[in-house]
């Protein structure tokens, strides 16, 4: 029996863990989240504010975070560094589980096409936002951790749950407002993972032995990212977006944006964003070699996963 703590386990990768993995006979997991969820196995917790609990973990998985492209230098550092900070602590407290960190494949990114990015590709030091600095910041913690501990940096998450990636441009299509990008020469290329896909992966590295370091999470298939966003405006009986924008225009835009709901102080988050334009508009490819050889193959493949994300978004649209 491994016992497995998961922080975040209200959004959509822990959620996901938690009920996929909640009838293995042989692991027994607890979560945590700010949110209230109807489940035995779960506390209501401000990881910021400190965590204390009976359960003793073998594993703690941490994906709680501020994964919004919308927020404040202290938002980001409270519920990404901070709380990195006292789950750490929790550790150090109950006997140095192992420790799996789920980052994001962001502290990479800079504004401008990418190819082949591996582990060793170099990071900062500037940051292409708020999120992606606060998410190396608990990386560079982690790497400090006693215990045994594994980065994981997935790229561009999706499927049934999905409340970031593509719930936004899914809007924006049904509303005739999704513009395509033009003027960056050759289409955008780059990878996704299937959530279920980085499920399964998230539990190799809770359970296999010998595991370190940091690992670039991606379903291992590039695609077009017009064209797969097509696809499934295709399947979904969506308009295709009749307008083209300059991503230079599009930046503006988003800039402009920014700016107004920052002075107005308006709630919820601009429409578009300019880190939001610059992951979809500049190519961003990974070299899967070390995920493949300590990990194994994805166990969902990206077709399978687009369908049965159509699927769940028709049922739910």
């Amino acid at each position: 029996m491994t016992k497995i703590l998961v922080t975040g386990a209200s959004g959509f990768v822990g959620s996901t863990f938690m009920q996929r993995f909640a009838t293995h006979d042989d692991l027994e997991l607890f979560g945590v989240a700010r949110r209230a969820m109807p489940w035995s196995n779960y506390a209501q917790v401000d990881l910021a504010e400190g965590l204390n609990l009976d359960f003793k973990p073998d594993v703690v998985v941490h994906a709680a975070a501020h994964v919004s492209p919308w927020g404040t230098e202290q938002e980001y550092h409270r519920k990404n560094v901070t709380a990195t900070q006292e789950v750490i602590r929790f550790c150090e407290q109950n006997e140095f589980p192992r420790l799996i960190y789920l980052s994001s494949s962001s502290v990479f990114y800079r504004d401008e096409p990418q190819f082949n990015i591996t582990e060793d590709s170099p990071i900062g030091p500037k940051f292409i936002s708020w999120y992606a600095a606060s998410k190396y910041a608990g990386e560079q913690l982690v790497s400090n951790y006693r215990g045994e501990h594994v980065i994981l940096r997935p790229r561009a998450i999706f499927g049934p749950g999905d409340t970031v990636l593509f719930p936004r441009i899914l809007r924006a299509a049904q509303k005739n407002r999704l513009a395509l990008l033009t003027g960056e020469g050759q289409p955008a290329i780059g990878d996704f993972i299937y959530i279920e896909t980085l499920c399964d992966y998230i539990l190799t590295a809770a359970v296999k032995s010998g595991l370190q370091g940091a690992y670039n999470l991606t379903n291992a298939e590039t695609v077009e990212f017009q064209s797969l966003l097509l696809t499934i405006l295709d399947r979904l009986g969506l308009p295709h977006p009749t307008r083209r924008l300059k991503v230079s225009t599009a930046m503006r835009i988003a800039g402009w944006l920014e700016w107004l709901y920052k002075a107005l102080h308006l709630p919820g988050e601009p429409p578009v964003t300019r880190y939001s334009i610059s992951v979809f508009a500049h190519s961003k490819t990974f070299d899967p070699s070390r995920m493949l050889r300590d990990l194994g193959p994805p166990s969902v493949s990206l077709s399978e996963g687009i369908e049965r994300f159509v699927t769940w978004q028709r049922q739910h649209a």
